[in-house]
């Protein structure tokens, strides 16, 4: 019998031993139990916290602990066998996906959770394609091999053949369901059951038994067989029938999954405490140290020159700040994840975006909504820095006289917008503070003013995100507010090329104003955002005036001719003008670009888009024709429908607009017993039958 006796380990001193890690997954797949169960196991808490009682630790917010999900990315640190282990405990909702993209830019390595009877879900999905897109190695946890319906094979196959990846088991499990009862481990050949009375912290190693030996052998060849088309020296083992040693094996792996070509799979059930300590064993042997992962690249924005920072406590500091948040007691923290370099309390650093210097103040280890004072912070490290005021997320913070801008972050914009407003005029103030810290930690909220009605206007993912962020305002900020009901944050693009013309000439005495600006629109594909092509020549707008044209155009898209939503999928090519050598102004041609744009948009026949959500409804089979009838008259497109083992699936394209309240009329449809998940697809343009009828129905708000 063995135990890890929860006694907290040493951490290693080298940065080979440290281990950025964060835990996604779908909404509901075991993240935060999970989370809780590791933070137990390695010594740093001494009570194990559960989501369904309002207790877990990483789940610190109130709104968290009533709603039972995680809402905002929350980090810790905790020591492995020598190991030191920094986690972020990611959202699995939709609506708060920048959390998810935001950790993962900054992060090493990271676990997949799925769930043994869902297997791979909508959230699944995006999540791995988020990580794809930064190249993340990841290990994969499939959790919740004690529920009935649980099929460990079928995830192997979901993640095959649904996420494109490579799955390679380290383990099977012994038994499913409710005779799930620990694994077998592949590497070494043994099996593992865990104590339930012990709460996990004792299990027992042991031979296979006797009637999964078949099983083990097949797949423990099937490892073998991976691990040596990874490794050409333990394909000739392989090949000559020698014995693979499991360092062999881990090595092989570890090299294979740093460079995201493989993706080691270990099972478990989390909440009766079966299989995470292998699962951490699994993250110390496969997840890669800030050692394993390539130099950063940046630009230094002095000399336009690229450049690297490698990941040496000795090298010139450079981090990028990944989120903002709002701590009540101690202020504005900006989490760091420190790439380069060392960083001490009291240093003067750069903020290489906008060229200002700041001071750290203190430099704090944060578990979730409590600290550890540090006096400095080294490459590799994730930590909060208080002091600065003026950098936001995405931004790079350097060397003042090395600096580096790294590459900044990308989010989706919001899809969907309420009105809000101070039950007070005394309230004004506070709302508008309020609003603006909480601008300042998300970058997929934003606040506009309606110039017509004077309402403030928020926007944010889903309906859930809003509803979280007003409920925000009104506890931590203590602002009486009234909100409006939630609306379609549509956008506005061009059907036709068209030309137009922009001259703005002032003379009032003196120095006058003047900018004469010629350019051409044209649609582009879906998705495509907007473009600026400088066709100038011969010099009729001088160089420095170019930008200022760029930057009038893309304000003037910010109100659409329609609507006045933002305009976009557009091409602008700046094509001729003329110039005054004494009266014309960076201002004359920021002005005259936006009346050009303006101009040739009244002959470009502009039409308005809107968001289409990804649906996917899982429900029993008697209330499936209810509720495929129901879509259909949401103007919902199904995809496909699959049978996931006792339930229907129903994938479908929806328009968001007509998916307000679909979760209560879903509960009247199946009694309850349907559930669904929804998240942003893409812009998509509205068919002429029902675009007069949403005109009128926007011009009316």
């Amino acid at each position: 019998m063995k135990s890890n006796g929860k006694k907290k380990n040493v951490p290693g001193s080298s940065l080979a031993r440290v281990r950025n890690i964060g835990i996604m997954a779908h909404i509901d797949a075991g993240k935060t139990t999970t989370t809780e169960r590791v933070l137990y196991y390695t010594g740093r808490t001494y009570k194990m916290g559960e989501v369904h009682e309002g207790t877990a630790v990483m789940d610190w917010m109130d709104q968290e602990r009533e709603r039972g999900i995680t809402i905002t990315s929350a980090s810790t640190t905790c020591h492995w066998k020598k190991h030191q282990i920094n986690i972020i405990d990611t959202p699995g909702h939709v609506d708060f996906t920048a959390e998810v993209e935001r950790s993962l830019r900054v992060l090493d390595g990271a676990v997949a959770i799925f769930c043994a009877v869902g297997g791979v879900e909508p959230q699944s999905e995006t999540v791995w394609r988020q990580a794809n897109s930064y190249n993340v190695p990841r290990i994969a946890y499939v959790n919740k091999m004690d529920r009935s319906g649980a099929d460990y094979y079928r995830v192997l196959d979901m993640i095959q053949d649904r996420l494109g990846g490579v799955p390679i088991p380290v383990q099977i499990p012994l038994g499913q369901g409710e005779l799930f009862n620990g694994m077998i481990d592949l590497i070494r050949m043994k099996s593992v059951t865990f104590i339930e009375d012990s709460l996990g912290v004792k299990w027992v190693e042991d031979d296979i038994p006797e009637d999964m030996i078949e099983d083990a052998n097949k797949w423990h060849e099937k490892l073998l067989e991976s691990v040596s088309d990874i490794d050409d020296s333990l394909m000739e083992k392989f090949l000559d029938g020698k014995e693979i040693a499991p360092e062999e094996i881990i090595v092989a792996l570890r090299h294979a999954t740093i460079e995201c070509k493989v993706t080691p799979v270990l099972c478990g059930s989390s909440f009766r405490y079966k299989g995470v300590q292998r699962l951490l064993d699994g993250i110390v042997n496969f997840l890669p140290s800030p050692l394993d992962i390539q130099a950063v690249t940046g630009v230094n924005p002095r000399s336009g020159k690229e450049e690297t920072r490698k990941g040496d406590p000795e090298a010139y500091m450079a981090g990028l700040a990944f989120k903002i948040a709002m701590d009540p007691y101690m202020g504005r923290l900006t989490y760091l994840r420190l790439y380069s370099g060392t960083l001490n309390v009291g240093d003067s650093v750069l903020n290489s975006f906008t060229g200002k210097k700041e001071r750290v103040n203190r430099i704090v280890r944060m578990f979730a909504n409590k600290r550890e004072e540090l006096k400095q912070a080294v490459a590799g490290d994730i930590v909060a820095i208080i002091g600065l005021r003026r950098s936001r997320t995405g931004e790079t913070i350097s060397d003042i006289k090395h600096p580096i801008q790294l590459e900044q972050m990308s989010f989706p914009n919001p899809v969907i917008s309420l009105s809000v407003e101070p039950s007070s005029q005394q309230e004004q103030e506070k709302l508008i503070d309020a609003l603006s810290k909480i601008t300042d930690e998300d970058p997929t909220f934003m606040v506009s003013q309606d110039s017509e009605s004077g309402q403030t206007i928020i926007s944010g993912m889903g309906e859930l995100h809003l509803e979280v962020l007003v409920e925000r305002v009104r506890r931590e900020f203590g602002v009486k507010v009234r909100q409006g009901k939630p609306r379609v944050s549509y956008r506005e693009t061009i059907t036709e090329p068209a030309s137009g013309e922009g001259k703005f000439v002032r003379q009032s005495g003196g120095h006058g104003q003047y900018g004469h600006v010629k350019l051409k629109i044209e649609p582009v594909e879906r998705g495509g955002g907007f473009i600026f092509e400088d066709r100038i020549t011969g010099g009729v707008i001088p160089k420095e005036y170019i930008r200022p044209v760029e930057n009038g155009i893309r304000g003037a898209l910010d109100n659409g001719p329609l609507t006045g939503f933002q305009l976009t999928d557009l091409k602008v090519t700046l094509e001729d003008g003329s110039f005054h050598e004494v009266d014309s102004s960076d201002i004359a041609f920021k002005i005259a670009g936006s009346m050009a744009l303006q101009n040739a948009l009244t002959k470009a026949k502009p039409t308005l888009l809107e968001p289409i959500m990804k649906l996917e409804v899982v429900l029993p089979d008697v209330y499936m024709g209810d509720v495929v009838g129901d879509l259909n008259s949401r103007r919902a497109r199904i995809q496909s429908i699959d049978v996931r083992n006792d339930a229907q699936v129903i994938s479908a394209e929806v328009p968001l607009a007509t998916m307000f309240g679909y979760a209560t009329h879903l509960r009247s449809l199946s009694q309850g017993r349907a559930l669904f998940t929804m998240e942003f697809g893409r812009y998509e343009k509205i068919p002429l039958q029902h675009q007069d009828e949403i005109l009128e129905k926007i011009r009316g708000y």
